[in-house]
């Protein structure tokens, strides 16, 4: 490698490239204008979500999904002609980690939009950083239903593109009460994670079940923290306690983790499980033993909805990536195809132009319950995508027959439940 020369240039030399900057500052470019027209054009988009530890299938199902959406997207001409650019930051589950990295994938990064794919945990953490930062923000995974619902959480810019909580409960909670007056299923316990999903999810669960089952007795709650290794006290608490039927809202590893501890004591056999998380992919393939007949809200298995459409969604899926969409995947998918229905409407990718058009927006899509899906207008959240509950078997379809509810009487009960929170 050649020295650096140590020769000054001439002062002549140092006017004419001061002139040539000048001009390029005066005509409003750099001296590549061609490079920074190709840079303008890409729109970041920017992902906290969990890569690491007990429960990365979230994060990587929520990415993959979203890229295998991104390429189609860009294969059309992106956002109003602007390609998306996903930037992907791991948050490894912990929520004060997920609000640092979406700041920094804002003010460091240059994303123009926050695509929140953390589990609840860190979901408040992100809507925090968006309320500060005034960035459209679209949550994918979280189900707290009071992320949306409590109007005193709601942010122009924030909307939430999954499942919730209080459709699940309001769904599972009237399937479970039919089961519980058919065989007199009186005594009941509940086991969830101890934190503001679970939580709510199983006091929402409970009260359907108690409305349309009247006899219906809770007479033991298991809360195990989230991520925890161990289920020995909770299982020898549930088995001491001998309820006729257990509801739990865990999912991912720690679905699996309790149903291959559980197993082990039979719980399966002395009581009725309902596990709302249970008919995803990243459950059903991973229990060692997965015990017959436990009820589940559907979380996404290529059978339901009964569709050509779901079922090539799903496949073209495992082609791609070698396994089967989860529940966080196809919501992190429809995330991609809502944005760019916006963009076209707007025809606009100006995060402010996309927030309006995502208000009361309408998609296809082959996980909706009719074959579309709607960012609900008054609290920014979808509706109409497919849901139902069903019983499980231990191979293919694991879940054979799916009972679903009409969505004009999940809206009846969601009215209620919001008229009595004070959300109305």
């Amino acid at each position: 490698m050649s020295k650096p020369s140590s020769s000054k240039p001439s002062s002549s030399s140092i006017n004419r490239r001061g002139f040539l900057a000048a001009g390029a500052v005066a005509a409003g470019t750099v001296s590549m204008p061609w490079v920074a027209g190709a840079q303008a054009k890409t729109i970041k988009v920017g992902m906290p979500t969990i890569l690491s530890g007990r429960v990365a299938q979230l994060g990587t199902s929520s990415r993959n999904a979203a890229q295998m959406e991104v390429e189609k997207v860009n294969a059309a001409g992106g956002l109003a002609g602007r390609p998306i650019e996903l930037v992907i930051r791991d948050s490894k589950g912990q929520p004060q980690e997920a609000a640092r990295v979406a700041r920094e994938l804002v003010n460091s990064d240059g994303c123009e939009i926050l695509i929140d794919a953390e589990a609840s945990t860190g979901a408040f953490a992100v809507h925090e950083v968006a309320r500060d930062l005034g960035v459209l923000c679209i949550h994918t995974n979280s189900e707290t239903s009071s992320l949306t619902a409590d109007p005193k959480l709601r942010l122009p810019n924030a909307f939430r593109c999954a499942r919730q909580g209080i459709h699940d409960s309001a769904v599972g909670g009237t399937y479970a009460a039919e089961i519980a007056n058919a065989r007199n299923l009186t005594r009941w316990a509940t086991c969830s994670p101890d934190y503001a999903y679970g939580r709510d999810t199983t006091a929402e669960f409970v009260m359907y079940l108690k409305r349309f089952a009247p006899k219906v007795e809770v007479i033991s709650e298991g809360w195990p923290k989230i991520f925890q290794p161990d289920y020995t006290e909770t299982i020898t608490k549930l088995l001491q306690a001998k309820p006729q039927a257990l509801y739990s809202c865990l999912w991912g590893g720690d679905l699996t983790s309790f149903i291959d501890q559980a197993s082990i004591y039979a719980l399966f056999s002395q009581m009725q499980f309902y596990a709302v998380n249970m008919a995803d992919y990243t459950a059903l393939t991973v229990v060692k033993n997965l015990p017959a007949g436990i009820h589940s809200g559907n979380r996404y298995v290529k059978t339901f909805p009964a569709t050509p459409q779901n079922a090539a969604w799903g496949d073209a899926y495992r082609a791609k990536y070698g396994e089967y969409p989860t529940n966080w995947a196809w919501q992190n998918g429809v995330v991609i195809n809502f944005l760019a229905a916006a963009a076209k409407k707007a025809d606009s990718a100006d995060g402010k132009k996309l927030a309006d058009a995502l208000r009361g927006l309408k998609i296809d899509s082959p996980l909706g319950a009719d074959g579309t899906i709607t960012m609900r207008a008054e609290d920014q959240t979808i509706v109409g995508y497919a849901i139902g509950w069903g019983t499980t078997i231990a191979k293919e379809p694991y879940v054979p027959e799916m009972k679903s509810t009409p969505w004009q009487r999940i809206f009846e009960l969601e009215a209620e439940w919001k008229k009595e929170k004070g959300f109305a």
